[in-house]
């Protein structure tokens, strides 16, 4: 064999011979070849193994991560934020769930004024609860964008909040009435940890009655469903701050000697006390406080619509009168006495008619100077209105015109104008109180209607952009747009919003509108209205294909069924 450097060939051979077998070799050419250090070869042999047991150790590592390094994970794209709310579509929800403990959706339309409204308390409340807790966010969905979560969701009216808690997209909890940022941060709070302060010395409880404008305490010992009650109703009302007291001390200390619930107002000497027999449940309890809260008459202004509104009793009478009049102090305190006697199952509203900015509730009631004073009964449920049938605000009138109403012995008032003989010859069809129901609520026909005034110039300016509406849909067979003069007409329908405003019917329904609050251009009522008709679309197709696999497993059950007893 030559000196040198070997062959290519065996080269190749010798870089693929494992390196266990060329130790191993030469410790056999050690052992033989030199017989002097045979004793120590054992030792050697070990070294040499653990050599090779290192080296391989090494030569695996790199190899791991050589593979490794050609594997790359995929990571989805970061969940688009605005002013610290997640922007939510049908492709990211999933993973905004999983990913956050406690989500609270908005789910809006871009146009509706309400949703404009909320958006900014909204973000508020969002940037706070990011930096005192990770487990909480917030987000939003636009539905005009992603209407099939608009559909999983059942969402009608804009915006909807609810709060999804770990990933559990079935059942979400409705957020009502919450449209303040500390209000949001408050109710969230609520449900994460106690909704109560648990108050334990007479200190505290004087301290916390005088700790905001309302409170309310809930003086519990026994049974624990009614103090439960309590506690649930305290996430529902997250305005006002809630205490819970046990302690006998505090309880003689209150004058306090049976549980109860007490709604303290600050700037009123009068404490309200809900006995626990009138506590039958956390709904109850909600609408007795939220009553409780509200003044024994209440005046209709724009820091009072919203409180108004939110007192869970669905029948409010309303007293118009000026608060200059010379009457005024004798009308009042009757009004004030029947509310006291009628108070959580009527809602007592003043309206003043000296004050403009009430225009548009003076509209909906049709009052004009010379009704008044003039008192109204309003049913929010079925949108019927009664008028008190005698002229004077007496004491007695007033039980007798409620306890009427509460037997269900009013009648109520309705007007209409004669049905026009070019009625739905135009574009745009023309109601009247007559006809009103017979096409808004029409089984086959979606129903898009602008209610206006004739003294409003707003409306005049709107009538060309709705007649354009009417035109774009006159060949729809299922769309009807149509038009009502609310000054000539009464309708069956609370909407109190200055004119014109409008409502959307879907076909097939005897009582549901849908309230437009969107922009006042064709665009917008066009997109609303495309929204909507395929929202229903969609519905039926459903319905039509549950109905479909029904019959299928029907016909199938009664084939096994032929065949068992066969």
């Amino acid at each position: 064999m030559r000196r040198g450097k070997l062959p290519l060939v065996e080269q190749i051979r010798w870089s693929l011979v494992p390196l266990e077998v060329v130790l191993e070799n030469a410790a056999v050419f050690l052992f033989i070849f030199t017989p002097g250090i045979r004793k120590h070869i054992t030792s050697m042999k070990l070294l040499f193994l653990l050599l090779c047991f290192f080296f391989s150790l090494s030569l695996a590592k790199d190899g791991k991560v050589e593979k490794g390094s050609k594997v790359k994970k995929h990571k989805p794209p970061k969940i688009k934020e605005e002013n610290d709310v997640l922007v939510l579509t049908d492709s990211n929800f999933a993973r905004a769930l999983k990913d956050n403990k406690y989500l609270l959706v908005k789910f809006y339309i871009a146009l509706s004024g309400p949703s404009q409204t909320v958006k900014e308390e909204f973000s508020i409340a969002a940037g706070s609860m990011k930096k005192d807790s990770s487990e909480i966010r917030f987000g939003q969905v636009d539905i005009t964008q992603e209407k099939e979560l608009g559909k999983e969701f059942k969402i009608k009216e804009f915006p909807t909040i609810k709060l999804f808690v770990d990933g559990d997209r079935k059942n979400p909890t409705d957020c009502k009435g919450v449209r303040t940022a500390s209000a949001f941060v408050t109710w969230l709070n609520r449900r994460m940890g106690p909704s109560s302060l648990y108050i334990n010395s007479t200190d505290q409880y004087e301290a916390f009655v005088m700790s905001d404008k309302v409170t309310v305490v809930g003086f519990f010992k026994e049974p624990e469903n009614k103090k439960e009650h309590f506690l649930e109703a305290a996430k529902d009302i997250p305005d006002f701050p809630f205490g819970l007291i046990s302690n006998n001390d505090i309880f003689s200390h209150a004058g306090i000697t049976t549980n109860m619930v007490a709604v303290y107002k600050k700037d009123s000497p009068t404490n309200y006390l809900i006995p626990e027999e009138e506590i039958e449940s956390k709904v109850d309890l909600v609408k007795l406080i939220r009553t409780y809260i509200m003044d024994v008459v209440t005046e209709y202004n724009l820091e009072t619509q919203v409180t108004i509104f939110d007192v869970p009793v669905d029948s409010h009478i309303l007293l118009f009168t000026s608060k200059t009049s010379q009457l005024f102090g004798t009308i009042y305190e009757n009004f004030e006495s029947a509310a006291l006697e009628f108070r959580g199952k009527l809602v007592f509203i003043l309206v003043d008619t000296d004050e403009s900015r009430n225009g548009r509730i003076f509209e909906y009631f049709r009052i004009t100077e010379v009704d008044t004073p003039a008192v109204r009964i309003l049913n929010l449920t079925t949108d019927v209105k009664y008028r008190m049938p005698a002229d004077e605000v007496s004491f007695e009138n007033l039980r007798r015109f409620c306890r009427s109403y509460l037997d269900g012995k009013a009648k109520p008032k309705k007007e209409s104008e004669e049905i026009p003989k070019d009625w739905d010859k135009n574009p745009v069809k023309l109601l009247v109180g007559k006809n009103f129901n017979h096409v808004a609520f029409n089984k086959t026909t979606n129903t898009f209607i602008m209610f206006y005034a004739p003294w409003s110039q707003e409306c005049k300016d709107l009538f060309p952009i709705w007649e354009e509406l009417g035109m774009t849909y006159q060949n729809h067979k299922n769309v009807t747009i149509a038009k009502i003069d609310c000054a000539a007409n009464d309708i069956q329908l609370m909407v109190l919003d200055r004119y014109p405003y409008f409502r959307f019917f879907p076909a097939g329904s005897s009582t549901q509108s849908i309230r437009y609050t969107g922009e006042r251009t064709l665009s917008a009522f066009k997109e609303y209205l495309e929204y909507e008709l395929e929202s229903r679309n969609t519905e039926k197709e459903d319905k039509e294909t549950s109905a479909t696999r029904n019959t299928e497993n029907e016909e199938k059950d009664d084939e096994k069924t032929a065949k068992e007893e066969l």
